[in-house]
């Protein structure tokens, strides 16, 4: 068996109606960013906010009354698992999905609110599924993989036939890869209707399952990597046969650049990317010279990210970018001094969020005072103007 453009197109008219015929926008201001000429496919506006509904929907219209009737099971990070959950509850099919424990929270909720039964076993995906394939055999059940399932690559491959029906020019697709469900149909639907078209595969740097296929090397796979919804330790063997022939490369990315590409799309798109659905952006951030002056058709494959990460991944590019900076002053310890570095620093514009003050630092005179002033500024060139001013005032401070 294998997967052809035929079985995408077989997908995409059962999914018709069923699920959102998400927009594919040019975004002018990342093509200014990147180099290259951007569009997005935001497959965060599905109901379950990832591209995942498609290829679980595509199987679960696909089982026989019989399958239906027992139920299925799955194991998964998350996206998989609501998609599952949702279309399962609205076809009147039984679900159960186990989930490592280190899924964020809101995956695992929002799960769960979708109706199904939610089993949390082990400590990686691989460690679930084993759980899952365990329990499919005990109450027979029907497993429906995440991504290593011809009838799931199918219909993730509708992906990239709306994209290239809105797009009919784009010269290159970069593609997240876990277990490879979504880039195997991507790449299957887009070279069969143009065979120039480019397919990068995108990889966290510390789940190097594809790369390290591809080498034939063991490469040691974990970490803590804010993409947990691609950080699968092992490729599919059918995503694997399938895509490697039609892939032109694969990229490994790191963290940063995951921070930076869910940091723009909030602040630039405005909408709301996971680590996993902002990889194909994080690529163009990390290799620019490989997509430079190229038509690049970006898939945002998912938007669940727990809202304390996000706020923690936005507030580290405030300080990246040196528009939230902490200062720190050693000056003596008199009435006044205090209000003065205040002073100077509201006259320069800056805004005061938080003040440290230690007299106990064994480096500061006893007659001194360390202040630790963190600032919020309009960008880099403005913090350097501040402290200028406290150096020319006679407070002289240095970036902590």
């Amino acid at each position: 068996m294998t997967l052809t453009l035929e079985d995408i197109k077989a997908a995409a008219g059962r999914l018709a109606g069923h699920v959102e015929r998400t927009p594919c926008r040019y975004s002018r201001t990342l093509s200014e960013i990147t180099g290259a000429e951007v569009w997005v496919k935001f497959e965060n506006l599905q109901f379950t906010a990832a591209y995942k509904e498609r290829g679980a929907l595509n199987k679960l219209l696909l089982l026989t009354d019989e399958e239906r009737s027992r139920g299925v099971i799955a194991a998964s990070a998350g996206n998989h698992a609501q998609g599952l959950a949702y279309h399962g509850a609205r076809l009147g099919v039984p679900v159960t999905i186990v989930m490592p424990k280190g899924t964020p929270f809101v995956k695992v909720e929002h799960t769960r609110q979708h109706g199904a039964n939610v089993v949390i076993h082990g400590d990686t995906y691989d460690e679930a599924a084993a759980h899952a394939q365990q329990l499919r055999e005990e109450r027979e059940l029907t497993f429906v993989h995440p991504f290593d399932d011809y009838d799931v690559m199918a219909g993730q491959g509708t992906i990239a036939l709306e994209m290239l029906e809105d797009v009919p020019d784009l010269e290159i697709l970069p593609v997240p890869i876990g277990g490879g469900g979504l880039i195997s149909g991507v790449a299957t639907a887009a070279k069969a209707i143009n065979p120039n078209i480019r397919v990068i595969g995108c990889e966290p740097a510390m789940f190097p399952s594809f790369t390290a296929r591809v080498r034939g090397l063991n490469a040691e796979a974990g970490g803590q990597t804010i993409a947990e919804g691609i950080a699968v330790r092992e490729v599919g063997a059918k995503t694997y046969a399938i895509a490697r022939p039609m892939m032109d490369d694969v990229l490994l990315l790191e963290e940063p650049y995951f921070e930076r590409a869910i940091a723009l799309y909030c602040n630039v798109e405005k909408t709301i990317a996971e680590g996993a659905g902002a990889a194909a952006l994080a690529a163009l951030l990390a290799y620019p010279e490989r997509f430079r002056g190229k038509k690049c058709g970006l898939i945002i494959t998912g938007g669940n990210i727990d809202t304390r990460l996000l706020a923690s991944v936005l507030t580290r590019e405030l300080v990246r970018a040196q528009r939230l900076v902490s200062l720190r002053i050693i000056g003596d310890d008199r009435p006044g001094l205090l209000a003065t570095v205040s002073r100077i620093i509201g006259e320069m514009g800056g805004n005061i969020i938080e003040v440290a003050h230690n007299r106990l630092a064994l480096d500061v005179p006893a007659k001194g005072a360390e202040f630790d002033i963190m600032i919020e500024t309009r960008d880099a060139q403005h913090t350097h103007e501040i402290m200028d001013a406290l150096r020319e005032s006679g407070y002289p401070p240095r970036a902590v």
